[in-house]
């Protein structure tokens, strides 16, 4: 199934996922807030700034949860903010939680610390309605950060393309630094290995700049860094 993007205002929407996903770019570094759903839950990934524009994307539906790939301040400014609105628990690394917990002061953008209610490691399922997201520990750009999975072929999601949410672990033509703290170029590389088993149809949602798919970026990175 072909999938495509199409902008709806301030939101853009993907069609041809196994799910429903719609996205928003958000913040001064401009990255990629999800809000993905089913007819059964709806959560957001990486909300990294304006909880009341995410807020106001849902279009009135109820918020499940909130899933965090890795703990770096543009991709959580607005979590403790979407959290006290929403009441949705947060899903993150038990890694990189430590540290989503007590932020530091001085970041930027400017960052609270959040509580999280779930603490995940590799091989986790997370189910959200009908929805059951395989978690991938992928770490290189922070210790925690991880990728979640979503197979097409599980049940009613089978027409659907397979669906990969990527943090900064990958993006389109390129990957995530390894030069900030906590980064290692070592572990990057072996996640990027990981990745690259996917099946080939898989549709990557990155952190930042445009969705891409696991074939496209096997001539573009995984041939080079892997």
């Amino acid at each position: 199934m072909k999938v495509s993007v199409k902008r709806d205002g301030r939101t853009y929407r993907v069609t041809g996922a196994a799910v429903d996903i719609r996205f928003l770019v958000l913040g001064p570094i401009e990255n990629n807030t999800y809000i993905i759903s089913d007819d059964a839950a709806t959560f957001a990934v990486d909300p990294s700034d304006n909880a009341d524009a995410i807020i106001k994307a849902l279009g009135g539906k109820k918020l499940d949860a909130i899933v965090v790939t890795h703990h770096h301040a543009d991709h959580t400014s607005a979590l403790a903010a979407l959290k006290a609105k929403t009441n949705a628990p947060v899903y993150a690394s038990a890694v990189d939680a430590r540290i989503i917990e007590n932020q530091p002061a001085g970041q930027f953008p400017p960052t609270k610390s959040c509580k999280v209610d779930h603490f995940l490691k590799d091989g986790d399922k997370v189910r959200l309605g009908n929805m059951v997201w395989r978690v991938m520990a992928t770490p290189g750009h922070t210790p925690g950060g991880i990728c979640l999975f979503l197979e097409s072929d599980a049940g009613k999601y089978l027409d659907g393309a397979n669906v990969l949410i990527s943090g900064d672990t990958l993006f389109c033509g390129s990957i995530g630094r390894t030069d900030f703290e906590g980064g290692n170029d070592k572990q990057m590389r072996a996640s990027l290995r990981k990745l690259s088993q996917l099946p080939a149809d898989t549709l990557v949602l990155p952190g930042h700049n445009s969705l891409t798919t696991i074939s496209d970026e096997q001539r573009r990175v995984f041939a080079y860094y892997c």
